[in-house]
């Protein structure tokens, strides 16, 4: 499956290229067309519109019904998705959204890191490190439409119109990487001229070279099927390490949705876990893989540390700041921790702060649960935490999240709504207002 990766969605792009060749200049019409593609994609807004959209007058035509075409393949669910799973899941998501925001970042993104070549692949541009924000609204611009409700199921979501926006920029990679498209490609892909700190990541993904042989290809079918992993599988153990377990059935809903969201995204069927054990057997499985061909230089830690450092620049109450690098080095494992650089950004006097403050918290959380089942202090932390990234990376009109007008505005009600814990006494949300903001969580 390493040298598997997605038909529907390469043969598109090497339709939308043309014939490769590395002689200078011969490339510019296709790379000018790869970038109007991305211009025309920003019209693909939510679901409902995939069914009726057609590219401006002026577009050349056969560009326009190359995309048409693979629309109408690529926005079919599959024939054993479940509504009412569906909508199990996303109950899930908005019951817990601010704690599914700090999983996110603490679990979810650190994880993605820890394939060799995956992160080699997120660090390509030579830029990432620089622009991590960027990249997590990025995340988050997928995670929100396919989750929230409707998202997959109805013609007002948007999480098959943002998916399949991913997959086309997944086959984008490759075909720049691989200087053509992935069935042909072989041996090693020679790199180009260095890239400089002022190179964009069309012509960094030129310059990269990759050995097809030893790592397969980039993006492949193993490395989406581990991604897809991160965003269900992790959650949903992170929920469990949390003390915040979900029913049989919310866990199974869950890991049913992401992966008809895989199927949009082109991953096979075979490859998606359908229980948490079978989601453990393969998470597992595929990391031991993976570290079987590290990659030299191994870029993990850089983007590891990128992504604490950013996350503790973002909390704004010092109580929590430095909350989020153990948290992340308890959520993910000592080895996946000293994989990312997570290590290095956890001294000695924070871990035993942290764990003698996480002793303190799960004690209380026992007692009091004997008198109020709803009560929890380690809830109250990971949603304060998670409203301390809402407002930085999703709610902050100077960093506007890569959404179109149709989605941002459900999305900023969906957050509204979460100001307020129904699980927890009066006190719990008054103390948790005091390191949030009082009423409904909106932009500022």
């Amino acid at each position: 499956m390493t040298r598997q990766a997605d038909p529907l969605a390469d043969r598109t792009i090497a339709a939308i290229v043309g014939p490769w060749s590395d002689a200078p200049g011969a490339m510019d019409a296709g790379m000018a067309r790869l970038a109007l593609v991305t211009r025309l994609m920003a019209g693909w807004t939510t679901n409902g519109s995939l069914a009726t959209w057609a590219p401006p007058a002026g577009t050349d035509a056969e560009l326009g019904a190359l995309l048409r075409a693979y629309l109408d393949e690529g926005r079919q669910l599959p024939s054993w998705a479940r509504p009412d799973a569906i909508e199990l899941a996303e109950d899930v998501f908005m019951e817990y959204g601010p704690l599914s925001c700090t999983l996110l970042f603490c679990a979810s993104l650190p994880e993605c890191y820890v394939l060799p070549h995956l992160a080699e692949v997120l660090h390509i541009s030579g830029q990432l490190e620089a622009n991590t924000e960027y990249r997590i609204r990025q995340t988050a611009a997928m995670v929100f439409p396919v989750m929230m409700k409707g998202g997959l199921t109805t013609p007002d979501g948007g999480g098959v119109a943002q998916v399949l926006k991913v997959r086309l920029i997944h086959a984008t990679i490759r075909h720049l990487i691989l200087h053509g498209p992935p069935e042909a490609a072989r041996g090693r892909i020679a790199p180009g001229a260095p890239v400089t700190p002022a190179t964009n990541m069309q012509a960094a993904m030129l310059a990269h070279g990759w050995d097809v042989d030893h790592l397969g290809l980039p993006c492949n079918q193993l490395e989406l099927a581990y991604t897809l992993l991160t965003f269900g599988y992790v959650f949903l153990k992170g929920m469990r390490t949390l003390a915040e377990p979900l029913t049989p059935a919310q866990e199974e809903a869950t890991l049913h949705a992401w992966n008809v969201a895989g199927h949009v995204l082109g991953i096979r069927e075979e490859l998606m876990a359908q229980s948490m054990d079978e989601a453990a057997r393969m998470f597992d499985s595929l990391q031991a893989t993976a570290r079987a061909t590290p990659a030299v230089p191994d870029v993990r830690p850089a983007l590891g540390r990128a992504l604490l450092d950013t996350m503790a620049k973002s909390i704004r109450v010092p109580l929590v700041r430095q909350l989020p690098v153990p948290l992340t080095r308890w959520l993910v494992g000592p080895v996946a921790s000293r994989e990312i650089g997570a290590d290095e950004r956890v001294g000695l006097l924070t871990r035993a702060l942290f764990a003698t403050g996480l002793i303190v918290t799960r004690v209380i959380d026992t007692v009091a649960r004997i008198f109020l089942p709803g009560f929890s202090l380690t809830r109250m932390f990971t949603r304060v935490i998670g409203y301390q990234f809402l407002t930085r990376f999703l709610l902050d009109q100077t960093r506007p999240l890569t959404l179109p007008e149709e989605l941002l505005q459900p999305m900023h009600g969906t957050v509204a709504r979460w100001h307020h814990d129904a699980r927890a006494p009066a006190w719990v949300n008054r103390l948790e207002d005091r390191m949030t903001t009082h009423g409904e969580w909106r932009p500022q």
